[in-house]
């Protein structure tokens, strides 16, 4: 996918090939994130995300931002890379028609060609891409249709062609992109298309928190990718010769440091998710000590220094939940736990029935939270001070989001912690009749 990546190391290459095209991915949403978050004007910002995707992206060659025009009901042209801009403004698309009409309406991304394989150089009419025959832009071999909406509005489409070249986008390719539109699409927010001139002139609270996001994002990204690059800049000197373990310790180091910039991310699209009002809650019958065990052992394969204990006695009811939502709830606390002890020790993940409710506890042997902090533990961007001398990456929206998962199956969370004596987190999740059949 990257232009810039040619190379391989090592034994196993397309394993090796598919980590460099990964760190190209989290590098370009670093990027791009600088340029959200600049003071430029959004058409500024459209121009220089579309010029660095369709520079880094191998199938793109022309790449254009449609916006939505509620005046007319139609798609227009409002940046370009790759092609004319001037004779794209020209053109009006219908939002209900074809390919990007689509696209606009359900909000879900297209491709062409849609197989698994790309057999022939044939081409698409721009018509079945646009609904209407663009000149110079009329038979492109591959096209790829992003949504540029939130859950509440439904601002334009980003397209991206190929017009000579035979390759195709990839489903891979489109999550990388949909994560991008997804940041272009609160920039444009951001900028106040679609509202009143005098709005636009003041930030209201959401707009703040947006900006916020994004910032909080770009600055907790560089710490893992300044890890990254120079461990796998390391490795693609050809003048350096390693041996085969001293290359798998460095593989081993770019991989964790992947897993950290993928939970930032998925911490970003979960709370702009949370943040519409749009999370969904699957309840089914689960059991518990089967979830705490998964999440334990998930855990501890990352933070190889600590011991984790689960602690459910054999009769532990099932509970009504969504399975997934709470398997991230227990991550979230069992990863804090290790985090804020960076010395090891004892981690107990615990559960109990008090009254109608089952009670779920996790508890650390690390620095404690100070007072003044445990008030502030659940609000978004907030980050308990550490006195170790451990950098913790994280965004501030990992327990305002299990917050919110657990409120949305009725339960609270809170937490109990001393300065040098560990801490101590809480949920509960209400006891009601669980259905006979268990859903694993």
């Amino acid at each position: 996918m990257a232009k810039d990546l040619g190379m391989s190391i090592g034994n196993n290459k397309d394993e090796q090939a598919q980590t460099l095209i990964e760190i190209t991915w989290f590098s370009a949403i670093l990027d791009i994130s600088k340029m959200l978050v600049t003071e430029q004007e959004i058409e500024t910002v459209m121009q220089l995300v579309l010029d660095y995707l369709v520079g880094k992206l191998e199938v793109a060659e022309v790449g254009i931002v449609w916006i939505y025009d509620p005046l007319t009901g139609q798609l227009i042209a409002r940046s370009a890379s790759g092609f004319d801009f001037n004779t794209l403004k020209r053109f009006r698309l219908n939002a209900n028609g074809e390919m990007i009409g689509r696209v606009f309406q359900t909000g879900k991304g297209e491709l062409y060609p849609a197989g698994e394989a790309m057999s022939s150089t044939e081409a698409i009419a721009t018509e079945k891409i646009f609904g209407m025959k663009i000149p110079c832009l009329n038979l492109p071999l591959a096209a790829a249709c992003i949504p540029l909406n939130t859950d509440k509005v439904k601002y334009g489409v980003l397209t991206f062609l190929n017009i000579e070249r035979l390759a195709r986008f990839t489903q891979k390719d489109m999550l990388f992109l949909q994560g991008i539109a997804n940041l272009l699409t609160l920039a444009i927010e951001n900028a106040g298309f679609g509202k009143d001139v005098k709005v636009k002139k003041v930030l209201g609270s959401d707009d703040r928190y947006k900006a916020e996001l994004i910032s909080t994002l770009a600055h907790e990204m560089r710490t893992p990718l300044t890890s990254i690059k120079g461990y796998s800049t390391a490795l693609l000197m050809e003048e350096a010769a390693f041996k085969p373990e001293t290359q798998r310790e460095f593989l081993e180091i770019i991989d964790r440091e992947c897993d950290i910039l993928e939970d930032l991310i998925s911490d970003f699209l979960e709370s702009s998710t949370i943040d519409a009002g749009t999370m969904k809650i699957d309840l089914q019958p689960v059991r518990l000590p089967r979830l705490a065990v998964q999440a334990a052992d998930e855990v501890g394969r990352r933070f190889p220094k600590h011991f984790l204990l689960v602690d459910f006695s054999d009769e532990f009811p099932l509970v009504d939940a969504d399975p997934e939502r709470i398997l991230q709830v227990l991550r979230q606390l069992l990863d804090n736990a290790a985090k804020y002890s960076p010395k090891g020790g004892l981690i107990v993940l615990q559960g109990k029935i008090i009254e109608d409710k089952a009670v779920i506890s996790v508890a650390d042997e690390g620095v404690g939270i100070a007072p003044e902090d445990l008030n502030h533990l659940f609000d978004r961007f907030f980050r308990a001070k550490s006195n170790s001398e451990t950098q913790i990456i994280g965004t501030g929206l990992g327990l305002p989001i299990s917050r919110a998962i657990v409120e949305a199956h009725g339960g609270r969370i809170w937490a109990e912690s001393q300065l040098g004596q560990g801490s101590k987190f809480y949920f509960t999740l209400p006891l009601k009749r669980p259905s006979q059949d268990l859903v694993d």
